[in-house]
This record gives C-alpha cells, sequence and structure tokens, in this order.
C-alpha cells in the first residue's frame, strides 16, 4: 500500500467504538482502585487502622499487619479476575516499569492455590542491571528493590495487581522518579508547617498539590506505519508545512471530531474507573492537537495518575486508528505540547497557602508564603530550567505558545502593585480584602474577587494564576516528578531560612505579625525587579534585560544539566534531604547519555531517510523529467516550450546534492562524537548535531515542493494534520 492508498483508508468512515458505560461516573469511579471505601470492606479493624496510620502519619507496618492487608487486597484483587501482581515503578527512563508475577504457588498437594502475603506486598526485587542509574549500578551488580508506596493507591489494570513502589539500589540510592519526589514533599511539609503555626498553632502537616494539563497530537495509525521518523522518534524530522495549519484558530476549542471524542470517551471512562479524576477535554490550537486535564490533587498521587494515564493513552487510542504522539514537537510550524504543572500548598486544615485569606492574618500567611516561593524561583531559577530540559522539549521552548528557555515569574498587575505597596508601608500595616471590609488610610488591599484580577501570560514559564502558580515549561513525554522534585526541595530550603530570619525578628521581642514583614521585606525587594516580569518573553530585548537581572539564558541542553551538581544546588537538594551528591552526578551521567541517544537516533534515521527515501523520490522524479526533455528535443528541435521542467530540475539537482553532502557530513560528525568518552563532552558534541538536523532538513522540504506527489514517499503534513 502506497501512500495515496494510505491517506484514502485515513477518510474512510471507521466504525466508532460503542459506549459501553451506564449510569453515573460516580457509580464506578474507582472502581479498580483499592481505596478507602474497598480498605473498610475487606481489611479486619487492625489492619485498616494500621494501614491508615501508616498513610496518614508515616508509622511503618510490621509483617503481620503486611499480611493482614494482603489478605485483603487478593480478596478484592481476585473478585475483579486477578491472575498476576506486579511492583509498579518509575526508573529514569521517563516511563513506567512493571514485572508480572503469578499469584499461583504449590499447594503441597500437586496443583496450586493462589497466594498473596505481606512480603510480596511490601517488597520486589527487580533487575537493577539495565535501567539507567549513572554508574550507580554496574551490570554485573545487578540488585535493586521495589518497596510499597501506600500513600498511592493499589489498583487494577486488565488482570494484573498494580503496587505502586518507589525503586532504590542495593545500596540505597534512588533509581527512580517517585523516592526523591517523595523526599522534596516531605521536606517542603516539614519547613512549612512551622511557618503555618505562626498563624494557626494546630497545623500538623503541609500537602503539596499538582494539577497537570496533558496536551497531545492523534495522528493516523496508518499514515503513522508509513513515517520511520515518526515511529522511531515520535516527531517527524521532515516535512514541508500544510498551506493551512493553526493560522486560522479555527481548531482552538472547536466541535471534537467524533472519532477522536469517542477515543476520549473511552479513556476518560478507564481514567475513572482507576480513580483519576479527569474533568477536562478540549481541542488545541494546533490540528489534531488535543488536551486533558484532571482534577487537583496531592503531587505524589496525581504525578501516578499522569504516568498511568500516558500508557492508558497509547493503549486505547490504537483502538480506534489513532497513535498518541507525546513528543514535545511532533511538527515545525505548529504548536508543540507541554504539560502545564498548576502547583499549590495546602495545611491539613484545609487552608490554600496561596490563595489570599478571609482576614488580615490570612492574607499575611498568604503572601508570605507567595514571596517565599519567588525567591526560592529565584534563587534557582537555572536549576528549574534544567529540570524540564531535554532533547525533546529543547525544540518546543520559545516556540509559538511556550515559553522561553528564561525562568521568570509572572504575577499579575494586582500582585506586583501589592508588594511594591507592603515596602512602602509600616510592617504592621494590615492586608486586607477590598470590599470586606471599610477603607482606613494605609491598608494594603487585594482585590475581593482575585482569581481573575490577572491576565495569562502565555509567555511565561511561572505564572500566578489566583491561588497557584503554573509552571508552563514542563514537556508533554516528561514526568512531572521532575520538575516537581526540584521546585517542592526549592520551596523548603527558602523556608527554612525564613523561618530563622523570622526567628532573629522575634528575638529584638517585634510582634509576630511585624516579624514575619521585616523578614519579608529584604525578599520582596530582592525578588520584584528580577525574577518578576510580566512582559513579552518572546522579545530579544527580554533576553537581554534577563542577563542584566543574572537570570539564566543558556539554551544549550547538556550545559543546562550542570546545574545539579553546582555547589548551591547540591547544597539544597542535600540540606533537605532530597538527593545525595552521589545521586545528583549519576542522575546527570544518565541526562547526558539520553540526550546523546535520542539525538543519535534523530541523526541516523534522517540520514538513512533521506539516503533511502528522498534521494530516491527525487532522483525518480529527475529521470522522469529527463525522459520528458528529451522526448521535447527530439518533437521540437529545442527546450524553449520546457522553462519550467529546466527550472525544477536545477532544483532537484542542486537540492539532492545538499542532501548528500549534508547527509554524510552527519554521519561523519556522529563517528567523531561517538569516539569522545567523557559522557558530558559527547552530549556538548551531540548537541551540535541536534542543531545541525534542521540544516539538512532544510534541502528535504524544498524537494518536498517541487517532486512529483505521486512519487513522494512519505505522508505530508496536509494528511497528517487534518484527519478527522
Amino acid at each position: 500500500m502506497d501512500r495515496s492508498d494510505l491517506v484514502k483508508e485515513s477518510f474512510v468512515k471507521k466504525e466508532v467504538p460503542a459506549w459501553t458505560p451506564t449510569g453515573k461516573t460516580s457509580d464506578y469511579f474507582g472502581e479498580l482502585v483499592f481505596d478507602r471505601k474497598k480498605m473498610c470492606k475487606y481489611l479486619d479493624a487492625v489492619s485498616l487502622h494500621a494501614l491508615l496510620d501508616c498513610i496518614e502519619g508515616g508509622k511503618p507496618l510490621d509483617r503481620e499487619t503486611a499480611d493482614g492487608v494482603a489478605r485483603g487486597m487478593k480478596e478484592w484483587a481476585i473478585e475483579h479476575g486477578v491472575t498476576h501482581v506486579t511492583h509498579w515503578f518509575q526508573p529514569l527512563t521517563d516511563g513506567t516499569a512493571e514485572k508480572h508475577d503469578s499469584l499461583i504457588d504449590y499447594d503441597g498437594k500437586g496443583g496450586v492455590i493462589e497466594t498473596f502475603d505481606g512480603k510480596m506486598l511490601a517488597q520486589q526485587e527487580p533487575d537493577a542491571s539495565s535501567f539507567p542509574s549513572g554508574g550507580i549500578r554496574a551490570t554485573f551488580e545487578a540488585r535493586g528493590y521495589t518497596a510499597w508506596d501506600p500513600t498511592s493507591p493499589v489498583f487494577i489494570l486488565d488482570d494484573t495487581l498494580c503496587i505502586p513502589t518507589v525503586f532504590i539500589s542495593y545500596t540505597g540510592e534512588a533509581l527512580d522518579y517517585k523516592t526523591p519526589l517523595k523526599k522534596a514533599l516531605k521536606a517542603v511539609s516539614d519547613a512549612a508547617v512551622p511557618i503555618c503555626r505562626y498563624f494557626d498553632p494546630d497545623v500538623k502537616k503541609v500537602y503539596s498539590y499538582l494539577g497537570w494539563e496533558q496536551e497531545y497530537f492523534l495522528v493516523d495509525e496508518g499514515l503513522y506505519a508509513a513515517r520511520p521518523d515518526l515511529m522511531i522518534t515520535g516527531r517527524t524530522l521532515f516535512g514541508h508545512n500544510s498551506s493551512k495549519n493553526q493560522q486560522l484558530d479555527d481548531h482552538y476549542f472547536a466541535a471534537i471530531p467524533p472519532r477522536v471524542a469517542a477515543f476520549m470517551r473511552d479513556l476518560e471512562f478507564a481514567g475513572h474507573r482507576l480513580g483519576i479524576p479527569i474533568k477536562t477535554r478540549h481541542n488545541e490550537v494546533a490540528p489534531n492537537q488535543f488536551e486533558l486535564a484532571p482534577i487537583y490533587g496531592e503531587t505524589n498521587l496525581s504525578n501516578d495518575q499522569n504516568q498511568l494515564v500516558m500508557n492508558l493513552m497509547n493503549r486505547i487510542a490504537r483502538k480506534h486508528g489513532f497513535v498518541v504522539l507525546l513528543h514535545e514537537k511532533p511538527f515545525d510550524g505548529v504548536n508543540g505540547s507541554g504539560k502545564h504543572n498548576n502547583w499549590s500548598l495546602g495545611t491539613d486544615k484545609g487552608t490554600q497557602l496561596l490563595a489570599p485569606g478571609k482576614d488580615a492574618k490570612g492574607n499575611l500567611q498568604f503572601v508570605t508564603f507567595f514571596v517565599n516561593v519567588l525567591a526560592a524561583v529565584q534563587k534557582h531559577n537555572a536549576l528549574l530550567k534544567a529540570t524540564i530540559a531535554s532533547a525533546t522539549n529543547a525544540h518546543r521552548l520559545g516556540a509559538n505558545e511556550a515559553p522561553p528557555a528564561i525562568v521568570s515569574a509572572f504575577l499579575g498587575r494586582t500582585m506586583t502593585q501589592v508588594l511594591r505597596k507592603l515596602l512602602e508601608v509600616p510592617s504592621d500595616t494590615p492586608i486586607e480584602i477590598a470590599g470586606k471590609k471599610g477603607k482606613s488610610v494605609g491598608l494594603v488591599e487585594i482585590p475581593e474577587i482575585f482569581v481573575d484580577n490577572t491576565d495569562r501570560n502565555r509567555t511565561s514559564p511561572f505564572a500566578f494564576t489566583g491561588n497557584r502558580f503554573e509552571f508552563r515549561a514542563v514537556g508533554s513525554c516528561a514526568n512531572c516528578a521532575g520538575a516537581m522534585t526540584t521546585l517542592n526541595a526549592a520551596v523548603a530550603e527558602q523556608l527554612i531560612s525564613f523561618k530563622d530570619a523570622v526567628e532573629a525578628e522575634l528575638a529584638k521581642g517585634k510582634e509576630t505579625n511585624v516579624a514575619i514583614m521585616d523578614a519579608l521585606k529584604p525578599i520582596i525587594k530582592s525578588v520584584i525587579d528580577v525574577v518578576c516580569f510580566d512582559g513579552n518573553g518572546y522579545t530579544e530585548a527580554w533576553k537581554k534585560e534577563a542577563v542584566r537581572r543574572g537570570l539564566d539564558i543558556e539554551t544549550n541542553v547538556p550545559k543546562m544539566f550542570c546545574e545539579f551538581t553546582k555547589p548551591a544546588s547540591v547544597e539544597m537538594f542535600t540540606k533537605t534531604g532530597v538527593y545525595t551528591e552521589k545521586e545528583l552526578l549519576a542522575r546527570n551521567e544518565v541526562k547526558w547519555e539520553t540526550y546523546v541517544k535520542k539525538v543519535q537516533i534523530e541523526s541516523r534515521v534522517m540520514v538513512r531517510m533521506a539516503i533511502n527515501h528522498i534521494i530516491p523520490a527525487a532522483t525518480a522524479y529527475k529521470a522522469a523529467l529527463l525522459k520528458e526533455l528529451s522526448l521535447a528535443k527530439e518533437i521540437y528541435g529545442n527546450l524553449d516550450t520546457c522553462t519550467t521542467e529546466l527550472r525544477i530540475l536545477d532544483i532537484i539537482n542542486k537540492r539532492v546534492e545538499e542532501v548528500g553532502t549534508k547527509a554524510l557530513a552527519m554521519k561523519e560528525a556522529r563517528k567523531a562524537a561517538n569516539a569522545i568518552e567523557d559522557e558530558y563532552e559527547r552530549a556538548l558534541a551531540y548537541h551540535e548535531i541536534a542543531e545541525s538536523l534542521y540544516d539538512l532538513r532544510k534541502p528535504i522540504d524544498k524537494l518536498e515542493e517541487v517532486v512529483d506527489n505521486k512519487l513522494w514517499p512519505l505522508p505530508k503534513y496536509r494528511e497528517l494534520l487534518f484527519i478527522s
């Protein structure tokens, strides 16, 4: 089947699968999750209370209690047809991992019996040698452990009981995303609670919340299969822009095509059964680009749910004849896909720390956390950028709606004015909500309707949106834990420092509110004209201004990763107990190695497709033109009527030569880079190769414009992007 047949097939009306769920979403929400309702039903009282103490208070489970929990889980799981169990974890591959074990064991009578005990629940020993470790584990040192994370509920997927776990080495180092994330969440809670107790002495815990927005593309699986670059790298390495793409903005929030809506319904049904509160779905700006988002949740659980959703998307899309593209920039010239991380903090008393309060005390608490978050972002702006940097996200940042590779914070006019006024008034000035109390001279006022009193800034990577910050630079295929670990750890470090400053002011005999404000004012002065920026982040003027302010503007991804091992970063991570220096060094090795491999794969695919697909198609058309010209000269005696053919032939000759020359040069550059032993230096060499990919792409895209459409071997953008 050639390209034209695949295109025709993609436009054939496909049978939309029947919509199976009946009843309200609440009737089946979480039915495949061992949640508290199931715990109460299937666990004995002792096991139930011990498990809840473990989840809520961090108390360890003894073996006897773990056995009791396992018995209840087994009963529930077998009722749902479960035959296998797996520890579900998140290694440094940016995906998830699982090893399935059957529940059967010998019964001593020549048969088998289903068994599942506390040991199987709490710990497994998968082979750790083939997962990225950055040198922490050698190939011959394969032992690694997965350990149950009780704060993330066990769930059922198909016939398998899935147990969310951490993944650590034999010597205790983290080999995954979940372990450091959980440490960072504990660190920010431990640091925030003492601050909260200035305002409410009864606060015992602070939670970090995450609301992710997942952008993605859908393409027809037949056309996908005809594009080796899409199949192997997740993006189109070449392809001329379609005459119509997103310039009319007619796809944005438009009616969802029926076939896509059927996919979305199936995805939501599967997600809801697994307790994932998927709430929002809509068309995004680029053609065939879409978005889904859940209700806000606790960060650790929300991150697990995002990883699970990405797996579900890939599986369910195939049933509808689609392939999901989670690459940050699968198509040149249109918007790429991000994963906006909406982040906030809240107490166990129900107080949202990044939302204005009900009175002056509550507003002071809000400003306290608001300002300290800005301070953390300012101090570690380069490190935060490094957490979202990758070979794939590099194509998206700074393009179309994506924020630039400079981490600044958008506050909006209201909060900017509030902070500036706080610098001018006495430290005992109340911060009130306008309209709720009578105005008096000296009040610092926050408008009553606060959530919508700021516009949005699409060019800001870290924007305040009324009751949370939106970290907009995270890539579509990334594990949110990378960014969330660093953000929470950085805020924890800042809050520890702030607590010391407040205590120093209190030691001078000041009232608590005055001491807090006196500790805040130097921080406000530091951040207000440095990390805070409400303007257009795309301009060259902002780049120059960012340098003047001391913000990092590095765009070389391998160099960005160096931020993890700089003294300030090492001090922050070790002080908060999130990473050891050994773990940081190892993760950098993994990041450089992954960067090299991804660019290497793209370069290999590009060169081979240039030689095996593009040049043969162009020369085939060249041969046809030469034959036509030969016949014309034979019949007419000259080529005066063939100026168009001659012009096209000249273009083909020049572009084919250019493609061949650049493909060979890229191949030689790879050889030279591969000979470099140091991982960082090799990554720098591959960064240069990544920069040259577009140079090879340009002549290929020019050839696509002139080569006979019937001879062009690859589905074009106009075919990939407009399938309903």
